[in-house]
């Protein structure tokens, strides 16, 4: 099984994509963090750029990394400067990295127009670059920029280029679709030629601009490329990289390359939700292998398919990637979707069971009012317990009032609810501040229920969201809230909808302290 090189760009190339920025120590993190997943390069950035990536290089020769070699990434010397007194090159030096990646002109238009040099002076600046980083012992990839461009435009001059760096000592020859513009066929039918031409070995960088940087990258790979290089999760300047997080399974996976261990492979899905948080940015669901929704099943045909036989509906085991399998409730569940997810609540519910008919048609009900259960799995649980007989009945409402005070223009609104609850024979009345209406109410509403189930301190709301339904009602539109709590030791969603956001939180809010009481089973339960 022939082994792949997995050159990862996250902390380079990922931080020029919109909205990402790493800390000297987020990048350490995730170095760390992509050397026990396995893969053999981490660039770490471009040192002389800025004080950051600096402080990087100097504490990565301070850690150790037991898998990958840590690369400095720069430009090859400028056309001006003799290569020994070039700042560029020197500041590449002074990372002190074991391998060194750098990049090149291929396309003439650059040559000419950016650059302003001949074509020969192009090819002597790329030979003494490499050949100066090699006699200071570096390992040097380097990476062709524009080289699907530049060959389109002058297939010799761009393969011309290549052979420069390769006869000066380059290990690796990566040839970059910079813009991301070049179709996956093109891609291969270049790298086939190219490999005529060069005794070096290649690799590809490709871009996502034209929604093909994977597909790009496995037509490389098959073509003869051994490195692939890549970001985690696709981030990237304007559309992004190519994403290592789907590169890595499918050559694993489904071309028969070896990229990493099977045992580092089941960590994959972590790898991406961890620089995800790192770069503080959302997790998309969609995401192929990696995304919440990569194994999600909706559609009750679906869901019975899967059940039986998993490959009906899944191209690839989840738990080969460290991802699980999941089944949604929504109105196009059908009975499957129903037993499936009992059964994850550890209700066992058969194919005869009456309850199973209930629940389908309730929620096909609920969901037509605006309710969603694909986010709120708690309130799905009690309406399971509820059909199945195992729900408990905690409190009764007696009433509640909300106010909102407002003296000035220039001051905030007070807010206070008053409740009145009962619990068995007993009632409770309480009032309560709050910064807003519906924090006031959630707090009445459990300084009351404490008296009866003290277990309620170890509660609070850690999200709250609220969405309008139906528009084109303006004011008098229905929202549906979405509550999720937790307790130190899991966390659970609840939903309520109605016209008032008042209402539809305290159905929320109620699902909510019911489940966390439902899975505590407190002896004062009526």
């Amino acid at each position: 099984m022939q082994q792949i090189s997995l050159y990862d760009t996250t902390l380079r190339d990922g931080t020029q994509g919109e909205d990402i920025s790493f800390s000297a120590e987020d990048k350490i993190k995730i170095a760390k963090r992509l050397d026990s997943f396995g893969v053999t390069y981490i660039e770490g950035g471009w040192p002389g750029s800025n004080p950051k990536d600096m402080e990087f290089f100097e504490r990565a020769r301070d850690t150790k990394f037991t898998h990958a070699k840590i690369a400095a990434f720069g430009s090859t010397r400028r056309a001006k400067n003799p290569v020994e007194k070039d700042a560029n090159i020197r500041a590449l030096l002074d990372a002190q990295t074991p391998v060194v990646t750098i990049f090149g002109k291929s396309w003439l238009l650059h040559v000419k127009q950016a650059l302003q040099i001949t074509p020969e002076e192009n090819l002597t600046i790329i030979a003494d670059s490499v050949a100066y980083l090699k006699k200071h012992g570096k390992e040097v990839i380097y990476d062709a920029e524009h080289f699907f461009d530049g060959y389109k435009h002058d297939k010799a001059y761009a393969v011309q280029t290549l052979q420069a760096a390769g006869k000066a000592g380059a290990e690796i020859l990566v040839l970059c679709d910079t813009n991301g513009g070049t179709l996956p066929w093109e891609v291969a039918e270049i790298v086939r030629e190219v490999k005529k031409s060069v005794s070096t070995p290649l690799g590809i960088h490709t871009h996502n601009d034209s929604e093909t940087a994977v597909a790009s990258a496995l037509l490389a790979v098959r073509e003869g490329c051994i490195q692939v290089q890549g970001t985690i999760n696709g981030y990237g300047e304007r559309c992004g990289n190519a994403n290592l997080c789907s590169i890595i399974p499918d050559l694993q996976l489904k071309m028969g390359y070896r990229c990493v261990s099977d045992e580092q492979l089941l960590h994959l899905t972590g790898v991406s939700r961890y620089v995800s948080e790192l770069a503080n940015m959302k997790h998309q669901k969609n995401l192929p292998f990696v995304g919440e929704s990569a194994f999600a099943h909706k559609g009750g045909v679906h869901v019975s398919a899967v059940m039986k036989t998993a490959l009906t509906y899944e191209h690839v085991m989840p738990e080969a990637v460290g991802s699980v399998r999941r089944v949604l409730i929504s109105d196009l569940s059908g009975r499957s979707n129903i037993i499936f997810k009992a059964k994850e609540l550890g209700v066992q519910l058969d194919e005869s069971s009456p309850a199973v008919q209930k629940i389908v048609d309730e929620i096909k009900e609920m969901e037509h009012y605006g309710y969603s259960y694909e986010d709120a799995e708690g309130s799905f649980e009690l309406m399971v317990k509820r059909h199945t007989g195992e729900m408990k009945h905690f409190f009764d409402l007696e009433r509640f009032k909300v106010s909102i005070q407002k003296d000035s223009l220039e001051k905030d609104a007070r807010s206070e609810a008053l409740i009145k609850i009962r619990v068995g024979n007993e009632t409770e009345i309480t009032a309560a501040e709050g910064d807003g209406p519906i924090n006031a109410l959630d707090k009445a509403l459990r300084k009351a229920l404490e008296k009866f189930y003290p277990e309620l301190s170890q509660i609070h709301l850690t999200d709250y969201k609220v969405r309008v339904l139906d528009t084109q009602n303006a004011t008098a539109a229905k929202v549906r809230v979405l509550i999720e709590t937790e307790n130190g030791e899991s966390s659970w969603n609840t939903v309520g909808v109605s016209p008032d956001v008042v209402e539809a939180s305290w159905k929320a809010l109620v699902d909510s302290i019911s489940y966390h009481l439902l899975k505590h089973r407190t002896p004062g339960t009526v």
